[in-house]
């Protein structure tokens, strides 16, 4: 007996602990914070900057000397001249070494823009990725409030269906009183029916809503939380919007998918500097050091006597050679590769003053949307908010008077889903609203916040 007490003990604690995991909350920022650490695609573009950084790296080492050293090992067998002028059969094995280096003194400031290129492309990865990180909080902040909204949806719902329960009950008394028809009640239960559909697919909503933000980052669905409700603002009659064209001319200077572009279109232009450069002679300094050592080496005089073997250290120093030398590259005809380098060059550079240009076209339209949006939502919530206070009540008023028998139940039923319908509007309209006006002030510079 203490066993099994034991065990439902233990069960009790069990079912403690994975409640309270499961009651873990997340708030907007937490979410936003998890996403940019963990989210796949912001990793391969964080990737994506440390590769052009290395290429800015080496654009600078190019302005660098080289220094490359080579070694040979050459054996030789059979018939051989030796040192007399006859022929003897012998084999015989020649190491050789060489050291060079070599420096560009001046190439049409080619490695100059070389350099200002990778820069330019290095800080457009950086806005990139600033901008893949912007679109991960816009999406994740239209989640969360999805959130938000389809739980309160879900409320609406129940609260529906708890007054259509408490007047399943009161019918049925009026019905077995024999005040009201059996078809009352089997009309009451029809609605009851329906609703109780009504709140499985806002449960399914709620919970396809969760799915959403736990996909968006990275997050498998075993290890779910309950978003954190914060207080949303107040919306009222007197509330006004920024207007779109001063979030505009903020955005434009703000946003990373603008500097982008024009770090772009700098990039560009450089590359038409290094392919004008690639016209002009180039001048660049060299040197090596070369030295060989063979076995087979003799005197034909002492000291060692003739034919006796020449040491290591008396090769090395005899066989080496060295010099220094400028030399200068005049390109003269090439295939005409230069001259379509420079026309490809101010193709892309044209391109890139398109692509500036649209971007900023898409940011106007996307501000100018979400404006739009956020005062027609506005406006529809102030139509709502009559429309919810009407409906209630008319349905009070509807209420009353089915219970004293003076209208039937498919009137009562009509003025609920009305009851319904504004109250689903409305919240529809509010987070709408919501939604449009922080991604309004995210374009002006604002955090995200709720």
């Amino acid at each position: 007996m203490k066993r099994i007490t034991n065990l439902i003990a233990l069960a009790i604690l069990l079912a403690a602990f994975t409640s309270a995991k499961a009651q873990v909350t997340w708030n907007l920022q937490k979410c936003i914070d998890y996403a940019i650490q963990n989210n796949i695609q912001l990793k391969q573009q964080s990737l994506s900057s440390e590769y052009y950084n290395n290429q800015l790296g080496q654009a600078k080492n190019n302005r660098l000397p080289n220094l490359n050293a080579g070694l040979q090992n050459n054996m030789s067998f059979g018939r051989t001249s030796g040192y007399d002028n006859t022929y003897s059969n012998f084999s015989s094995n020649t190491t050789s070494g060489s050291i060079s280096t070599n420096v560009t003194l001046w190439s049409g400031f080619t490695l100059k823009n070389a350099i200002k290129v990778a820069d330019m492309d290095l800080q457009a990865s950086l806005q990139d990725m600033q901008k893949a990180k912007d679109d991960m909080m816009l999406n994740i902040a239209a989640a969360y409030l999805e959130i938000l909204f389809a739980d309160e949806l879900l409320k609406v719902s129940e609260d529906l269906i708890k007054i259509t329960q408490l007047q399943i009950d009161r019918t049925g008394k009026l019905v077995e009183a024999g005040s009201l028809a059996k078809g009352s009640l089997f009309e009451i239960e029809a609605q009851y029916a329906r609703e109780e559909l009504n709140v499985v697919n806002a449960q399914n909503r709620l919970q396809l809503a969760y799915l959403a933000l736990y996909q968006l980052l990275e997050l498998p669905s075993t290890e779910s939380f309950k978003v954190e409700k914060p207080v949303l603002p107040e919306i009222g009659a007197n509330m006004s919007l920024i207007n779109s064209m001063d979030v505009f001319k903020n955005a434009v200077q703000l946003k990373p998918a603008v500097k982008s572009a024009e770090f772009k279109l700098e990039s560009a232009r450089n590359q038409l500097l290094i392919a004008k450069g690639n016209r002009m002679p180039s001048l660049s300094f060299g040197g090596n050091y070369n030295n060989r050592y063979n076995n087979k080496y003799a005197y034909p005089d002492p000291p060692y006597g003739i034919g006796g073997m020449i040491p290591f250290n008396s090769q090395f120093k005899n066989n080496g050679n060295y010099g220094f030398g400028v030399s200068l590259n005049i390109p003269i005809f090439n295939h005409f590769q230069a001259q379509n380098g420079v026309s490809n060059s101010q193709i892309q550079l044209e391109v890139s003053e398109l692509t500036l240009q649209n971007t900023k076209n898409l940011l106007r339209k996307d501000i100018e949307q979400a404006y739009t949006n956020a005062l027609a939502a506005f406006k529809r919530y102030v139509a709502n908010q009559k429309a919810v206070v009407s409906s209630t009540e008319a349905f009070r008023y509807t209420e009353e008077k089915f219970n004293v028998g003076m209208i039937n139940s498919v009137e009562y039923n009509q003025s609920k889903n009305n009851l319904a319908s504004a109250q689903s509007d409305l919240l529809q309209a509010k987070y709408e609203y919501i939604f449009r006006t922080k991604i309004l002030d995210f374009y002006n510079g604002k955090a995200i916040e709720l």
